[in-house]
């Protein structure tokens, strides 16, 4: 648990110079949350097919995507939150047009991820 503030600088986070991307581990800062920033242009691309030991909070930020939470799927648009629980595997993609930002909360100090076969492919 975090006992004094923290700042950083996005060169700490960051992926990309220009789109919202990249990994805030929450042990970094000794914290019980790891956030995602995810960020495409490309319609049809998304985190593919996998699972966390934890929940984890979607937030859409920008633009429209498909969601696969389990058996459900979701249709979700800016403004948008969505829960995909501990154990069950998920994935979403950039329905379009334009770009797709999304803050992913993993509630867990680490990012802990297993890939998986995608069903649907």
């Amino acid at each position: 648990m975090a006992t004094k503030p923290a700042h950083l600088k996005r060169s700490d986070w960051a992926s990309n110079e220009t789109l919202w991307r990249g990994v805030l581990e929450g042990k970094t800062i000794d914290t019980g949350v790891t956030v995602i920033f995810y960020a495409t242009e490309e319609v049809g691309k998304g985190p593919l097919w996998h699972v966390h030991p934890y929940d984890e909070l979607f937030i859409v930020r920008t633009g429209r995507a498909l969601f696969t939470v389990g058996e459900e799927k979701i249709e979700a648009q800016a403004g948008d939150i969505l829960l995909g629980p501990a154990n069950v595997p998920h994935k979403y993609h950039n329905l379009g047009p334009g770009l797709l930002e999304t803050t992913d909360i993993h509630v867990s100090d680490t990012w802990i991820q297993t890939d998986l076969e995608d069903p649907e492919l």
